[in-house]
């Protein structure tokens, strides 16, 4: 079982100068004590009553801040939990992904969805087009992925995106291609696109084990009728965990089993406390070794 970190808050003693130097020490904590990935949100405004009290809560932009994660580190793999279709041209998302792939030696993910924060958007003066166009948009933003990874040139026409002339040039370090991981569980599009085009899908922990279940039957029935293997999916699961809380040693080890059963390889977190970095220190002497064989 592969451990994951994401990051969501950087709401820090110190204030903002504290930002540069907390995550400096998360990360390279986090990558010695033996974690698989690091994950931060695609957000600009803070989720209110989940991971700050307020919108305007401190927020970093997404992949300048893995792009300093990727200078800290050397083996931690990198992604955005999960990136939002509407923030970016599609053309431009990949020369992201890609830099990003390639600066950090090979080591990231294309995490994406179909965004959901009208809020935010509106706050921003950002298009928030309808739910069936962001899930066309999200199909654009694979289907463009998927053909320009295979060479050093291509045209792209999609229902909303075209680019008569994408380069690949230089292209990521990552074989065949950087992973590509769609966030979500919509059983009719969201896990129809994770069996046609992803390598991954992550699904929410807080769903209970018995809707966690019925999430991978369904993906697997996607599978069988696009005749794609199951088993070629890596399932990974986003959860919280507090130390400094109500959450033991052995709670968390005991959830992650259960994870394993259910036929996840990479179970990710999120720690209030973070910042402490005693939660890192405890999964590394604890958890990840306790774990590593499932």
């Amino acid at each position: 079982m592969n451990i994951g970190l994401q990051i969501p808050s950087f709401k820090y003693p110190g204030g903002t100068a504290a930002i540069r130097p907390t995550l400096k020490k998360i990360v390279t904590t986090a990558e010695d004590a033996g974690f698989y990935s690091l994950w931060v949100m695609d957000h600009y405004y803070q989720i209110k009553g989940l991971f700050g009290e307020a919108y305007t809560d401190p927020m970093m932009e997404s992949y300048t801040t893995l792009g300093y994660f990727a200078g800290l580190t050397e083996k931690v793999h990198l992604g955005v939990l999960v990136t939002g279709v509407i923030y970016r041209h599609p053309s431009v998302l990949m020369k992201m992904v890609n830099t990003l792939d390639i600066l950090s030696g090979g080591r990231a993910y294309l995490g994406i969805g179909a965004a959901w924060y009208e809020e935010e958007a509106k706050g921003l003066g950002i298009p928030y087009p309808s739910t069936a166009e962001r899930f066309e948009y999200l199909e654009d933003n694979l289907q463009l992925a998927k053909a320009l990874w295979k060479s050093d040139e291509t045209s792209f026409k999609g229902k909303h995106f075209s680019a008569p002339a994408i380069t690949n040039n230089p292209r990521p370090l990552s074989t065949p291609h950087p992973r590509i991981l769609i966030g979500g569980t919509g059983p009719k599009k969201t896990l129809r696109m994770v069996a046609q085009y992803a390598d991954a899908c992550n699904i929410f922990e807080r769903a209970g084990k018995e809707n966690m279940q019925k999430t991978l039957n369904t993906l697997k029935g996607h599978c069988e009728n696009l005749g794609r293997d199951y088993n070629t999916i890596e399932k990974t699961s986003l959860g919280t965990v507090h130390l400094s809380g109500n959450d033991t040693v052995d709670d968390v080890i005991r959830r992650i089993k259960d994870l394993s059963e259910l036929g996840f390889t990479h179970a990710i977190f999120n720690m209030p406390d973070v910042y402490e970095i005693t939660p890192l220190e405890i999964f590394a002497k604890e958890i990840i070794p306790a774990v590593a064989e499932l």
